[in-house]
């Protein structure tokens, strides 16, 4: 019978944008650090690694007993395959210990030909289900990180994973599914996905209600979340079996980073001593201090939607110092009371919730009690009006001492961990292995008569490492039967195996032969069969859309409606209208655990096929004899990722939208173009979101149990600062999306996607009534029949104001 060790020691983990930022989560308590190299992350802006600082970084991290991980967590592009595969080679020959992946193909290549490397699943890969985790298991993850929006409820249903989970802990919250925000992509040609995140989430936004705006007061960030803290959460996480707790902040300061990393240490290290408590009140201003929009558990508690998103700004604002009461002079005001402790050289703003971009602030140059003066001619006084709220932004003094804990020499950790493999049976010797390095007994295992050696006496013998420098890891305790052993004995080998270790062994990696190049894990092309048909498919979100498509004989409609209830009677009602077309429904873009009643709901509407959107999904739909075509959001970006997800048992797969139209030819030029289906004609879902703005700004409901359901009753657009109007819409599973208000074609892209043997596009319906449905799907049967030309449809459809199509993302990059 084979027997678990109790959960190991779970591991911290901290980011680092640059040397400082890692030598302050090493000399505050990080067991791991996660930092990226100039391509292929998803923080281009940090100040990140080069190939030149990994040899010198990677003996720091090691020699201090900390990990190495390095975020590789973008979309790979076809012609950037063998580029990917020279990092991957890069860090492996560096020592760096993990690789953490968003793109499924660079996950094979991971495995296939850079095996010393662990590898991690990114939040980027939207794991939100022990389903999808079952699928990602399939690419030999080592770890995996889960996705923000999941509740501690949640997590327990991830307890049986036969993987070691990471969620995060601290630091700002993606308004956004990781790995589903278009937003940057859409507005500015700045994927997220590729690491140039330009946080629309965190601008100003009007609520349109009905076609009237809607007064929210002072209210005007809509999408900016507060940030995540779970410091008082570690105890529970712990006990479900969390292995790696990770902060954010690769674009932070090393003082955020050594202050965030102090506080979580101690938590941590207060939970594994049974003593766990909320963090103190010195612990929590130093999360604020250190940067703070405003400190929250998150969805760890489930949905709130009142409180998760407060609204007023979206940057950094600090601890709460007090409110104005009384402008004394030129330079000198009252507060109504001291909230927090201040003193000369303190920072401060002034809250100006019309405008947050013109918000007045400074150093405090004397206390005077409640009073703040500051240097003559800093504020204008004029400016400051009774009422405002005042927030401390700087300690000098707090970042001199986050500051001294990592300069100078850090102290070397002298901790090793030892994983331990145990095996044996009645008549032979208790075996104990950990790495290279083995130790028997010198008698053997004998029936056990009273007290028989458990992984329990075990781990509390060999556990006893006290004056070593190493500490008890991982244990696998396979021994047969119950037997019994000496305890002396069992202290004699412990002693064995660290004389061993101390005079130099050390777990000696397996060795793998390596038989695969990037090469032979291409997909082989093949001959296109240019004599198959131009297929045009219509996604549907209306009864509107699905007469205009039937009358104009589209052969398949995807149906993407909020209420999938009524899927059964749209599907018979397609089925009786038309012999020819085919009805296939679309799953929720997310799904979490306890969801997949959605797709029951789904497969007992008896469509002709189901598009995929989910990781979820895929696992729930494969053994159920329903043809399947996978959706944009399996971000499928090259041939590696299209080969797996065919495997997995799609038929057709949608290209990422990634792609500009030059990155879409590679892609049809290395994997056959009858694996794929492109979106011709859409509004681009930017944000999609587990916040609800429909409840929280039109409710006083916390969750969808007592919202009362505004989103069946009103049509709401958010309003961006240069006025484009967005429709939002909400789904089954009652999270948002935020849809671009203008459309975009690629209809100027039609004959060259043909010529490279493309068949299958699909048009994308949202708000068109059903005579504007009429006239897109018309227009691209018109385009695919050869009536009428690329550049001739752009230019009419982008005169008729109510489509407003653009090129979008289409064009190519300069």
């Amino acid at each position: 019978m084979t027997y678990s060790s109790p959960l190991p020691k779970p591991e911290l983990l901290s980011p680092a944008g640059n040397w400082d930022c890692a030598r302050a989560a090493v000399a505050n308590g990080a067991d791991a650090i996660f930092f990226g190299m100039p391509r292929f992350n998803a923080r281009l802006r940090a100040d990140n690694f080069i190939e030149e600082d990994l040899p010198e970084l990677m003996k720091f991290l090691h020699d201090h007993g900390v990990k190495g991980y390095v975020a590789f967590n973008t979309l790979i592009f076809t012609k950037e395959l063998p580029d990917a595969e020279k990092q991957l080679h890069l860090l492996e020959d560096s020592g760096v210990d993990a690789v953490i992946v968003q793109d499924l193909g660079l996950a094979r290549m991971v495995k296939a030909l850079t095996p010393k490397l662990r590898l991690h699943a990114s939040t980027q890969m939207t794991i939100t289900s022990p389903e999808g985790l079952e699928f990602a298991k399939q690419l030999n993850i080592d770890q995996a990180v889960l996705a923000r929006e999941l509740s501690m409820r949640e997590l327990e249903r991830f307890k049986e994973a036969a993987v070691p989970l990471e969620v995060f802990v601290h630091g700002a919250l993606c308004v956004a599914y990781s790995g589903q925000c278009l937003t940057s992509e859409s507005l500015g040609r700045r994927s997220a996905n590729r690491g140039e995140c330009a946080q629309a989430c965190r601008m100003p936004y009007e609520m349109i209600v009905d076609g009237e705006p809607r007064d929210l007061e002072d209210k005007r960030y809509l999408l900016s979340p507060q940030d995540l803290a779970a410091v008082d959460e570690i105890p529970r996480l712990i006990e479900l079996g969390i292995r790696s707790f990770k902060i954010e902040g690769r674009l932070k300061t090393p003082e955020y980073v050594a202050g965030v990393t102090q506080v979580y240490r101690k938590a941590i290290d207060r939970a594994l001593a049974n003593q766990p408590a909320p963090a103190s009140d010195a612990d929590r201003y130093a999360l604020e201090m250190t940067f703070s929009r405003g400190l929250y558990p998150g969805w760890m508690h489930g949905v709130n939607h009142q409180e998760l998103v407060g609204a007023y700004y979206g940057k950094k604002r600090g601890p709460y110092v007090g409110q104005v009461t009384r402008i004394i002079d030129d330079d000198t005001l009252e507060l109504d009371e001291l909230h927090i402790a201040m003193k000369p050289g303190d920072g401060v703003v002034f809250e100006n919730l019309s405008d947050t971009n013109y918000e007045q602030g400074g150093s405090v140059y004397e206390m005077r009690g409640s009073g703040l003066s500051f240097r003559h001619g800093l504020l204008r006084m004029q400016d400051v009006k009774i009422g405002m709220r005042v927030f401390k932004t700087s300690d000098p003094a707090l970042n001199r001492a986050l500051r001294q804990s990592f300069e100078g020499d850090i102290p070397i950790r002298k901790q090793r961990k030892l994983d331990l493999h145990v095996t044996g049976q009645v008549g032979e010797p208790l075996r104990v292995q950990s790495g290279a390095t083995v130790v028997t007994s010198t008698m053997a295992l004998q029936a056990a008569m009273k007290r028989p050696l458990t992984p329990g006496a075990f781990i509390e013998q060999f556990n006893r490492l006290g004056g070593t420098e190493f500490e008890l890891g991982e244990v696998q305790f396979d021994v047969v039967g119950e037997v019994m052993l000496p305890i002396s004995e069992l202290n004699r080998m412990r002693r064995d195996l660290i004389a061993a270790w101390s005079e130099g062994a050390s777990p000696a990696a397996p060795v793998v032969q390596i038989t695969e190049t990037l090469e032979s894990l291409m997909p082989s092309r093949g001959i296109a069969d240019d004599s198959q048909p131009l297929q045009l498919h219509a996604l549907c979100r209306t009864q509107a859309h699905i007469d205009a498509a039937l009358v104009l004989g589209v052969p398949r409609l995807y149906l993407d409606f909020e209420d999938i209830r009524l899927y059964a009677d749209l599907v018979k009602q397609i089925k009786e209208r038309s012999d020819t077309a085919q009805v296939w429904l679309a799953t929720p873009r997310i799904q979490k655990s306890g969801e997949a009643g959605f797709f029951k709901l789904i497969q007992r509407a008896e469509p002709h096929g189901v598009l995929i959107r989910n990781l979820g999904a895929m696992s729930f739909f494969k053994d159920a004899g329903i043809p399947m075509t996978g959706d944009f959001s399996l971000n499928v970006a090259n041939p590696l990722t299209a080969e797996i997800l065919k495997k997995s048992g799609l038929e057709r797969l949608t290209i990422s939208y990634d792609l500009n139209i030059e990155q879409v030819v590679d892609l049809l030029a290395a994997a056959p173009p009858s694996w794929f289906e492109l979106t011709l004609h859409q509004h681009m879902p930017m944000f999609h979101m587990e916040h609800c703005v429909f409840a929280a700004f039109l409710s006083k409901g916390t969750d969808f149990t007592n919202c009362g359901r505004p989103c069946d009753k009103h049509r709401v657009h958010l309003k961006d600062r240069v006025g484009m109007q967005h429709p939002l819409k909400a789904d089954v599973g009652c999270r948002n999306t935020l849809f671009n208000a203008v459309a975009q074609t690629g209809a100027q892209f039609f004959e060259e996607l043909r010529a490279h043997g493309l068949r299958c596009f699909r048009v994308e319906l949202l708000e068109e009534n059903a005579d504007e449905a009429m006239i897109v799907l018309r227009t691209y049967q018109e385009l695919m029949s050869g009536q009428r030309g690329g550049d001739e449809i752009w230019r009419d459809l982008k005169a008729q104001s109510q489509l407003g199509v653009t090129r979008g993302t289409w064009a190519e990059l300069a």
